[in-house]
């Protein structure tokens, strides 16, 4: 019973569980896929926008899983990200469906047009 009312303050422990998997994955990667898999670990966290938990924590899973397999088969970095790395990213978060806080802004943005729209009707 605590543990759902604590999982109700902090998000699903399990997340967090799976969360500090993928990371400590991450960690554990050698050079030069270590330095690469948490540039855009940081890059998401700052930019990917991703506020759904289940979401978030497949993502991070796919991201250890492609540079791990990537450091198996000693692929070049530019062989997976490319010539532009930040475009590379932003394809792979766009694969990820599911809410992003900037979704709550567009939302605010359009029904403040909206009220300002029948403000000006009246």
């Amino acid at each position: 019973m605590a543990a759902k009312w604590i999982e109700t303050l902090t998000g699903s422990l399990e997340q967090k569980k799976q969360y500090k998997q993928d990371k400590a994955r991450i960690d554990a990667l050698p050079e030069p896929y270590g330095a690469a898999a948490k540039a855009m670990h940081r890059y998401f966290m700052y930019c990917g926008g991703i506020t759904d938990g289940d979401t978030l924590i497949s993502m991070f899973g796919d991201l250890a899983d492609l540079w791990e397999r990537a450091a198996v088969d000693g692929t070049p970095l530019r062989e997976i990200v490319g010539d532009d790395p930040v475009e590379f990213a932003e394809t792979f978060a766009e694969a990820y469906s599911g809410k992003r806080w900037i979704d709550k802004e567009r939302a605010r943005l359009n029904k403040a047009i909206e009220d300002a729209e029948r403000e000006a009707e009246k």
